[in-house]
């Protein structure tokens, strides 16, 4: 079988993957940098196999190609695909699965560790001068708290919250896992808002879907303990960003840090990263915890293992 692939966007998978393994599956892989929308038919016309991270691939553009057998999303969320679409024209379509757990989790460890020692703060006041200018040798502006002992609950018991479990237990934590969103009647675990109180971290490894939607929002958030602390590496629409943001700045939370925003990128901006100027124990990374080389490879690897797959049907 001859098979002729075409990578829509490799710019997004960055400068150091190597698609070797890739190409030796296939007759023809054409990559491209980057596909602007109005590109993607003309591109995926003629190709047998389609990769994709972020490009979205439409009912229209999958209706104008004749040999198109499989799609990679390069990346677990398939909502830029019309699954029902390419269905109905018995279009396999496979994601990238756990490819990044260690990345992420250590990502979640690092945030939850900065939260802890209040490190953004830290950093800022050495910054503005305030070490310089101590009457003795270290800086105790911040309340800096030890991990061992604290009650961490997690949403999202996959793979990625079963591995930040298993990392935040090393640091003598106690883990709970809540139930699933929606579903509370059905699981035998406690719900999250019978969690809280007792919380003093929450970290969200869930995917957004309407139950979680604004999941953490004001009303929850009345039900936590003040010296909570959370972190999101799921989604930004999980969480009500205004209603953390004012959780924060009234002292209802201790923390905030977040890998995602409800708008990616935020050309638009956003109140939590104008909030970053203030003295708040609040931090905010650009949507990165997944990119390690590693983890980046392994996207990559799992595409190639898609293609190998169709090749022995």
């Amino acid at each position: 079988m001859a098979l002729k692939g075409v990578l829509l966007d490799a710019d997004s998978l960055g400068e150091d993957i190597d698609f070797s393994g890739l190409q030796a599956e296939l007759d023809q892989l054409i990559i491209y940098d980057q596909t602007s929308p109005d590109q993607v038919t003309e591109r995926i016309a003629t190709a047998d196999i389609v990769f994709s991270n972020k490009v979205p691939i439409t009912r229209e553009t999958l209706t104008a190609t004749s040999d198109l057998k499989l799609i990679c999303v390069l990346a677990t969320g398939m909502n830029n695909i019309d699954l029902n679409a390419a269905a109905e024209q018995n279009i396999i379509v496979s994601n990238a699965i756990a490819y990044g757990t260690n990345s992420v989790a250590q990502h979640t460890l690092m945030l939850m560790l900065m939260l802890a020692t209040q490190q953004a703060r830290y950093s800022k006041s050495v910054h503005n001068g305030a070490w310089n200018n101590s009457p003795f040798f270290c800086l105790m502006d911040h309340p800096v708290i030890e991990l061992a002992g604290k009650h961490l609950v997690i949403t999202g018991s996959g793979v990625l919250g079963s591995k930040v479990a298993q990392l935040a237990e090393a640091f003598d934590m106690k883990v709970s896992f809540s139930a699933r969103p929606g579903s509370e009647e059905q699981d035998s675990r406690p719900s999250l808002d019978a969690l809280l109180p007792d919380a003093d971290f929450l970290s969200l490894h869930c995917p957004l879907t309407p139950q979680t939607l604004n999941l953490l929002d004001k009303e929850r958030l009345k039900k936590a303990r003040p010296g909570l602390m959370v972190i999101n590496c799921a989604r930004g629409g999980i969480v009500n960003e205004t209603d953390i943001l004012q959780a924060l700045r009234a002292g209802s939370i201790s923390g905030y840090a977040t890998d995602v925003l409800t708008e990616e990128p935020p050309r638009n901006g956003n109140i939590l990263l104008d909030a970053l100027q203030d003295d708040l124990n609040l931090i905010v990374t650009p949507h990165n915890a997944w990119i390690t080389q590693a983890a980046r490879q392994n996207i990559v690897n799992q595409a190639k293992q898609a293609v190998i797959r169709l090749k022995n049907a």
